[in-house]
């Protein structure tokens, strides 16, 4: 599989077969963003969580490719009533095969919840995403803190690339992800949520340096072949 970085935490994905997917679709207001909504051809849309840094460019997204939303019930439920008609909703620790692999969503510690005309609508629980996919298998954290549950996924799994926020402030910081990455050994990972705000930002070749060598700093618009 082939996984592009287009800053924040938004990930697109290109298998084997040619199944596209697109992780946290946050790019119109993205500033680190390589690409615009106009240019996304994507099969399914992941999410992770309801805030509007990973999911407020979806529904057009969704509207535009005739795209699957696959996350947490409340985000497609919301995203139902927004019109889109291929969605499948799932829940922490629920698992699916879908034609193109198996997604999984994880626990995550954080919150979730999107402003819309003033109001803010619950958007369920925050997850993380487990993708096992062409043999391999992709771990994107979402937002979430530490927690010493991850070790379990750490045993339970045997992780190639891992995506962890490093921005602190509304997410673990590079310390803690540091000790993330440890628990959850993951042969390789990559820093994501970082320097898109003020309040996160960080130097990820720092967090990376800490690594015992399976660290990868990725770029906006850079891709890897795992």
């Amino acid at each position: 599989m082939k996984i592009t970085y287009h800053g924040h935490s938004v990930l697109s994905v290109v298998l084997e077969d040619g199944t596209r997917l697109l992780f946290d679709p946050y790019i119109s207001q993205n500033p680190l963003a390589d690409i615009s909504v106009e240019e996304v051809s994507t099969d399914y849309i992941l999410v992770t969580h309801g805030h509007d840094d990973h999911m407020s460019d979806m529904i057009p997204i969704a509207k535009k490719n005739d795209a699957t939303i696959i996350g947490i019930a409340e985000i497609c439920k919301y995203a139902a009533e927004k019109g889109i008609k291929n969605i499948h909703p799932m829940n922490i620790g629920g698992g699916f095969d879908f034609p193109f692999g198996r997604v999984r969503l994880t626990y995550a510690q954080h919150s979730s919840g999107y402003e819309e005309d003033g109001q803010m609508i619950y958007m369920g629980e925050p997850a993380g995403i487990l993708l096992q996919a062409d043999g391999k298998t992709i771990y994107h954290a979402g937002d979430t803190a530490d927690y010493s549950d991850l070790s379990l996924l750490g045993e339970q799994y045997d992780i190639d690339v891992a995506f962890l926020p490093i921005g602190d402030n509304f997410t673990m910081g590079p310390d803690d992800a540091v000790r993330a990455a440890n628990r959850l050994k993951a042969k390789k990972v990559v820093p994501i949520h970082y320097n898109t705000f003020p309040q996160i930002k960080q130097d990820p070749q720092k967090f990376v340096d800490k690594l015992p060598g399976n660290g990868k700093v990725m770029n906006s618009a850079e891709t890897i072949e795992v």
